[in-house]
């Protein structure tokens, strides 16, 4: 949200990649870094360095960005104000499910399954090329591109178990393969053997389904599950309490201070960059894991920046601080729900 924002200040067309700071340089929730100059140095000719100092003296008088400088040898590397940071508990919410929109894929065309049916598939690598493809062109479309949907007629399954029984003379047909695709579907559930096979780079062997339906904040698939309950579970806290984060134009900004929840914050304001990345090199783990370091950052903040006054001492006293932490368990709410969505799989109100 944030990448995108900067983009759009320095007038960037559609495909302008952004990535945490190189080594070697201050990468501070709110920093942001581009290698774009490398790009537009080697179709003009000039110096990287060149370039990205040309970028950065345009932002500089941009209010809500505190520094842009040249790193790395020609990297733009921005960073934005506090403000604009915390601004994200309000701007997320309010935004909701597109808040995992951009449009870094603005012109790319691609053709992805319309669904997932993992009981017809015949194979692991069938199951997991299907769970790949299908979650890919979901990013994809969250990211601006074309996506034509496609819905697969032909059966997944070996000619010869999808041949008729009698038109097969000979020995008895063989039970189905315990281990196969269908098998772990109807033990766990499509939605978590799905999430175990996407977030895999290559096809590997079986997913195991008793581990894909652990409760336990080790099994990633219960994580983000986990972290989008607890946030909507302090919303419903408030309401019950009778605790409102207020309207958005009394939101301050300036309440968001702890290391936590800037952390949280700067999490979050990653979210469309990391699903158009994901979707790009068609490698959907690589999102599944940015949503388990956000589910794990707002449950680290939660922990330690509780919003209500039943979370102890480090919750905060007055009004105002209240309704900031309510405001971001909304955003962080909000994000975890997006994503989700985007794995194809149900975002729960509580566990």
């Amino acid at each position: 949200m944030i990448p995108g924002d900067i983009g759009r200040e320095l007038g960037l067309r559609a495909g302008a990649t952004w990535r945490p700071a190189p080594p070697g340089t201050a990468a501070a929730p709110g920093t942001y870094a581009t290698s774009l100059p490398f790009r537009l140095a080697a179709a003009t000719g000039r110096e990287p360095g060149e370039v990205a100092a040309e970028l950065s003296a345009r932002l500089g008088p941009v209010p809500w960005i505190a520094a842009a400088s040249v790193t790395g040898g020609g990297y733009l590397t921005v960073t934005v104000t506090p403000g604009a940071l915390a601004a994200l508990a309000v701007r997320v919410p309010a935004a909701g499910a597109a808040c995992a929109a951009s449009d870094a894929l603005r012109g790319t065309c691609l053709t992805a399954p319309a669904g997932a049916d993992l009981a017809s598939a015949g194979s692991w690598p069938q199951a997991w090329a299907l769970v790949t493809a299908t979650m890919t062109g979901r990013l994809a479309a969250a990211a601006g591109a074309t996506v034509k949907l496609r819905k697969d007629t032909e059966r997944m399954s070996s000619p010869e178990v999808a041949a008729p029984a009698e038109a097969r003379p000979g020995p008895e047909r063989p039970s189905p393969d315990p281990s196969a695709p269908a098998a772990a579907v109807a033990l766990a559930g499509a939605e978590p053997v799905s999430y175990a096979l996407a977030r895999r780079a290559v096809p590997a062997g079986p997913a195991d389904p008793e581990a894909c339906v652990r409760n336990i904040v080790d099994n990633p698939f219960f994580l983000v599950r986990y972290a989008h309950a607890s946030a909507a579970s302090v919303l419903r806290w408030a309401a019950d309490l009778g605790v409102s984060r207020g309207g958005a134009a009394e939101f301050q900004p300036g309440l968001l201070v702890h290391p936590d929840e800037r952390e949280l914050l700067g999490a979050i304001s990653w979210l469309p960059e990391r699903v158009a990345a994901a979707a790009r090199r068609r490698r959907p783990g690589a999102f599944l894991r940015y949503l388990e370091s956000l589910a794990r950052s707002w449950l680290g903040c939660t922990e330690r920046c509780p919003a209500l006054p039943f979370g102890g001492r480090s919750a905060p006293r007055e009004e105002p601080g209240t309704a900031a932490r309510l405001w971001l368990a909304a955003a962080a709410q909000t994000a975890l729900a997006a994503g989700l969505s985007l794995a194809g799989v149900q975002a729960p109100q509580r566990l």
